[in-house]
């Protein structure tokens, strides 16, 4: 058999294209934060992780261009050899500070941070125990782990948790791997309960901070400061492409565990490094997050208020959170691209959430909310959610 017989008779995107209800790789020809240009329309963007609203940001976007104009467009070469710069060294120092933390290792993306450690850290000799809501990267990472055994939890089910981890070989190492703000859901990872297991069956923390950091806690370290159990957590992730404005990823805990990432991590080793303008804009973004915390009480306030009208609404936003993430839960795939459709048509770009990513049950409207949101903005959403949501029959 040809092994491109499956990629001819795939027809799922060519049966919504043909239905009128394809809505993925559109185009922005104009952006400006919470206001972008598709389909030759202004909307209101609500789907971008660009959370502290930086990725315009004057200071952010000279940093970059005065990195390309010293350094060139690329390091033509992985971290490992020739294209390590002053200023990879320097943004993982300052990371490694900001993070409260011995080390830090930066990655070319979020993705690969995830895919480099955790498939770097575990092997045939673990076990790793990961919520069953992870991010796809986790997935990835753990999927690369030649040989470790893997078990997945229930999400957020700390009774589960510990049904799982209790039947596990002792004389095993253990890594239990989740989220600190779900991607999809928004809610928080019980971190309290999670790392009193771990240390009750002697296993490590691994916690995905990609969208906790520079949002949550009192200097943006993210839900692990947010929740008061950052000294119980070993190793901590977050990506450059959200609240940072930028492009990469990063790892940092005790030094001799980010040694031992950066020579093992196949991902780190055999990737072109972070180029100099997204390395510059994640140094300047840094800057910014330290020194401006009322971006954060801005974003905050955003989804909370977002969140309690919605709900007020009667739409069903799931668990409660203080993330800028809120999702629509429509449970229907059908009324979901409905949804996004005459969202669309109104002028708010947000982002439809079906199976695979979701169960064919979880199917939502993804919604997140940037700092540089007004509270015109905000209104004009509801008001448009609001008559979409009644139209269908969804509130």
């Amino acid at each position: 058999m040809d092994i491109f017989t499956k990629c001819k008779e795939y027809r799922r995107a060519q049966d919504a294209i043909d239905g009128g209800y394809y809505i993925y790789f559109i185009p922005i020809t104009g952006n400006d934060g919470p206001v972008v240009v598709m389909d030759g329309r202004e909307m209101i963007m609500v789907g971008s992780n660009n959370y502290l609203g930086l990725t315009h940001d004057p200071r952010v976007v000279d940093a970059a261009i005065a990195a390309t104009k010293k350094y060139g467009t690329s390091c033509s070469g992985s971290r490992f050899l020739n294209g390590t710069l002053d200023i990879h060294l320097e943004l993982e120092e300052r990371i490694a500070r900001m993070m409260g933390r011995e080390a830090a290792l930066t990655f070319s993306t979020g993705f690969q941070t995830n895919l480099g450690a955790i498939s770097a850290v575990a092997n045939h000799r673990d076990i790793i125990i990961m919520d069953r809501l992870d991010h796809a990267s986790i997935y990835a990472g753990v999927q690369g782990a030649a040989g470790s055994i893997v078990k997945r939890y229930q999400h957020n089910n700390m009774k589960d948790l510990e049904n799982v981890l209790s039947k596990l070989d002792p004389d095993k190492g253990k890594l239990i791997v989740s989220d600190g703000v779900f991607s999809m859901e928004g809610d928080l990872v019980h971190l309290e309960e999670l790392t009193r297991l771990a240390k009750k069956y002697d296993a490590r923390v691994y916690i995905d901070e990609a969208h906790g950091v520079g949002v949550l806690g009192e200097k943006g370290r993210g839900a692990c400061e947010y929740l008061g159990f950052e000294q119980d957590v070993d190793l901590v992730m977050s990506t450059f492409s959200k609240s940072f404005a930028s492009l990469g990823g990063f790892v940092c805990g005790e030094k001799y565990v980010v040694d031992y990432i950066k020579h093992n991590a196949s991902p780190l080793i055999f990737s072109a490094s972070p180029t100099p303008a997204s390395t510059a804009a994640a140094l300047k973004t840094l800057d910014i997050i330290e020194q401006e915390p009322e971006r954060r009480k801005q974003l905050i306030d955003n989804g909370l208020y977002m969140r309690n009208e919605l709900k007020g609404l009667g739409f069903d936003t799931g668990p409660d959170s203080v993330a800028p993430i809120v999702p629509i839960f429509i449970r229907d795939e059908k009324k979901t691209f409905g949804f996004w459709r005459g969202l669309f048509d109104a002028g708010v770009y947000s982002n439809a959430v079906v199976s695979p990513a979701v169960p064919p049950t979880e199917s939502l409207i993804r919604t997140s909310y940037m700092a540089t949101h007004t509270r015109a903005h905000l209104d004009r959403c509801l008001q448009i959610m609001k008559d979409v949501g009644q139209g269908l029959g969804i509130i």
